[in-house]
């Protein structure tokens, strides 16, 4: 069970991606449900912009309806977004784009790929890359 993530053929060409129970149970990770979700999220979601704001960083932000964009003074954007079916939070980057999943254990978003870099970490550092100014954003 590579990831503890499966995948299951949808209608169509659609992929939904679903977390084993039984793997998340071996995992220790904790299944929560689509409100505990929408409510984690969504303050993620608001301590994102208050983590730009204390930074100091010339970021301008805009959320609407769970859609957080980031923009730099360049005119590059990161783009956040809720994935409920997922459970999961997206970022779009110039770089790519990466999913993360909450680790209620630890009280914070892991990305789903590579080295499992927390959210404020990958965030800050592909702020700074975008933005050419060192970008310093720090969980609550």
């Amino acid at each position: 069970h590579p990831r503890f993530l499966h995948r299951s053929r949808g209608l169509g060409d659609v992929y939904k991606r679903q977390l084993c129970v039984l793997c998340a149970s071996v995992a220790g990770i904790n299944m929560m449900n689509e409100s505990e979700f929408h409510t984690i999220a969504d303050q993620t979601i608001a301590d994102i912009q208050d983590a730009i704001d204390d930074s100091g960083a010339d970021i301008d932000y805009e959320e609407v309806g769970g859609v957080l964009t980031l923009e730099f003074e360049n005119g590059t954007k990161i783009i956040f977004s809720k994935q409920p079916p997922a459970m999961q939070l997206w970022m779009a980057a110039r770089s790519g784009g990466f999913h993360f999943d909450y680790a209620a254990e630890h009280r914070q978003w892991l990305c789903d790929s590579g080295d499992n870099e927390e959210l404020y970490a990958m965030l800050s550092r592909l702020s700074t890359e975008q933005s050419g100014e060192t970008v310093e954003l720090s969980a609550p």
